[in-house]
C-alpha cells in the first residue's frame, strides 16, 4: 500500500481538562483556542490534509439547557466524583465559552476531508473505580445522538479520553460498531495509563525529542490486535515551548524524521494532539504545524505518502481480512 498519514485530533475545549486544572484564571487560553481552530482548519485545507477531529459531545451543545436534554439518564457514577464532568458542571458556574462551540463542529463538518469522530460524550474515564460497562455504552450513544440529530453526522471513530482503554472497552466499542478506534504505542511507558507517574511521564516526554522506544511507524495490518480498526498513535505532538526553543527544534526533527521513515516504507504514521495545546502560543503552535505539512508535502511527492483519516484507515484495514 501508499504510506499513509494520520491526524487525529482530541477536541475537547475545558471538558478535557475539568478535574485537573481550575478554569477560572484560564478562560483567555480557551478563548485563544477557539480562534486558532479556523486557521488550522484552513491550513488542512490548504495542504489537503484529512484530520479525525474527536469531538466530546457536550462540546456540541449549544447551552446548558441543551447538555441537559442530549445527557444520558444513566450518568457515570464514580468512587471519586471529581472525575464526572456532571458533577463538576452542576457544581460550577463557568464561562460557557470553554465548553460549548457548536458552531466551531460546523466549521469541522464543513471543510473538505475533515472527519468528526467521537471522544465519548462525557468525557468518560474508564479506568476509573466506579464505572459500569452499561455506564459507558449509554455515554456512546449520547455522543452519537447529539452528533446525529444537531449536525446529520454519523459518528464511526473514537478515541478514548487520558487514552484509557482494556480489552472489556474495546469490546464495548466494537459491539457498538465503531469502526475505528485511537490505541496507544506498544511501549511500556504508554501501557496502564491510569497509573501514571512522574516516571511514566517523563519517559514519554523525552521519547519525544530522543529515541527511547520502539519504532513508531507501522503497516497497517500489523497494526490489528483483536479486531480490524484498531489504529494505534505514533507520536503525541507537544505544545510549542517558548523558553526551551532548542526543544522545539528537537521535536519538529524526530517527528520529520519518523514520517521519513514510515514513507519510505510503505507505512503508517499517526500523528495526534488536542487543538488547545496551541492556545497558549497561537502563531508559533501554528507556524509548527505548517512546517510538519509542508514536510508531509515533501513525503508525498517523493514517496506517495497519503493524508486519511482514522475512519479511511480502518476501511482499508478491513479490505485486508
Amino acid at each position: 500500500m501508499q504510506p499513509s498519514f494520520i491526524i487525529s485530533l482530541d477536541f475537547e475545549l475545558h471538558w478535557g481538562r475539568f478535574d485537573k486544572v481550575p478554569l477560572k484564571g484560564n478562560e483567555a487560553y480557551y478563548h485563544r483556542t477557539r480562534e486558532v481552530i479556523p486557521k488550522l482548519l484552513s491550513l488542512f485545507s490548504a495542504y489537503g490534509v484529512s484530520a479525525t477531529w474527536a469531538t466530546v459531545g457536550m462540546l456540541m451543545a449549544q447551552d446548558a439547557a441543551e447538555w441537559e436534554h442530549f445527557s444520558p439518564d444513566e450518568k457515570p457514577v464514580f468512587q471519586n466524583q471529581r472525575y464526572s464532568a456532571y458533577q463538576w458542571f452542576k457544581s460550577t458556574q463557568p464561562d460557557h465559552r470553554c465548553l460549548f462551540a457548536p458552531e466551531l463542529v460546523n466549521e469541522i463538518i464543513q471543510t473538505p476531508g475533515q472527519e468528526l469522530g467521537s471522544h465519548t460524550f462525557a468525557h468518560y474515564y474508564t479506568r476509573v473505580l466506579g464505572r459500569s460497562v452499561d455506564g459507558f455504552k449509554e455515554d456512546l450513544c449520547a455522543a452519537r445522538r447529539i452528533a446525529k440529530e444537531k449536525f446529520g453526522m454519523d459518528i464511526s471513530s473514537l478515541v478514548l479520553p487520558r487514552n484509557q482503554y482494556n480489552r472489556q472497552v474495546l469490546q464495548t466499542a466494537r459491539e457498538m460498531d465503531f469502526l475505528a478506534i485511537r490505541t496507544n504505542p506498544t511501549d511500556w511507558f504508554w501501557k496502564y495509563p491510569e497509573k501514571e507517574g512522574y516516571f511514566k511521564k517523563g519517559f514519554r516526554a523525552a521519547d519525544s525529542y530522543w529515541s527511547l522506544g520502539k519504532r513508531t511507524s507501522y503497516l497497517p495490518a500489523a497494526s490489528e490486535t483483536v479486531f480490524p480498526g484498531f489504529i494505534p498513535a505514533s507520536r503525541f505532538f507537544r505544545p510549542y515551548q517558548e523558553r526551551m526553543g532548542w526543544m522545539n527544534r528537537l521535536k519538529l526533527d524526530r517527528i520529520r524524521q519518523e514520517m521519513n521513515e514510515a514513507a519510505s516504507n510503505g507505512e503508517v504514521y499517526h500523528l495526534w494532539w488536542h487543538p488547545h495545546n496551541h492556545g497558549q502560543h497561537p502563531e508559533q503552535s501554528l507556524e509548527e504545524v505548517r512546517i510538519l505539512l509542508d514536510h508531509f508535502s515533501e513525503c508525498n511527492a517523493i514517496y506517495g505518502m497519503q493524508s486519511v483519516s482514522m475512519k479511511d484507515m480502518a476501511s482499508h484495514i478491513s479490505s485486508l481480512h
